[in-house]
């Protein structure tokens, strides 16, 4: 049975959402290198790596549906800011921005009532908010030592450690 036209249309466009955020990523991550962060570059080196999968993941759910993924223009990206602490206010409007996204997509969904798509959905909702906490908290830490000093290196060198694991592989 083929998908609600809204239901399709929606989903692609979260899929351009999704590789749009992974390219603002990757412009931080760049922004970040050129600064010497190396953490905090990796950091968004990651970020960028989890938003790519989460477009695949709701493209390879339009396959499994039966559906064709269609792939828009991806609109340019910032490739400046200020300094750290800037970048992560950024991100973090930027997560509020795909939390309601998601939360307008949980909406068609229930609107055309497409269980198929609330249960998948579920994954993103909880992403969503671990994905805010987690960016709320680097942002509030670098607000503490107000993005600069040994404060600032400490945090780079730990952002170092974050890696890449594809949890969308989780509940596919």
């Amino acid at each position: 049975m083929a998908m609600n036209k809204k239901m399709l249309d929606i989903l692609n466009e979260q899929i351009n959402k999704e590789v749009y955020s992974a390219y603002l990523y990757l412009s931080m991550n760049a922004y970040l290198a050129s600064k010497n962060l190396p953490g905090f570059a990796n950091y968004m080196r990651v970020q960028y790596q989890e938003e790519m999968s989460h477009a695949l993941k709701l493209f390879d759910y339009l396959l499994e549906r039966g559906e064709k993924a269609i792939l828009a223009e991806v609109a340019a990206v910032k490739v400046a800011w200020m300094d750290p602490i800037d970048v992560f206010e950024d991100t973090y409007e930027h997560e509020k921005f795909i939390t309601r996204s998601i939360d307008e997509v949980l909406g068609v969904a229930h609107e055309v009532k497409d269980y198929a798509t609330i249960n998948m959905l579920q994954w993103y909702i909880n992403e969503q908010v671990e994905e805010e906490a987690n960016v709320s908290s680097i942002l509030e830490q670098l607000k503490m030592i107000e993005g600069k000093g040994t404060g600032l290196f400490m945090l780079d060198r730990e952002m170092q450690n974050r890696v890449f694991v594809d949890s969308t592989q989780a509940n596919v």
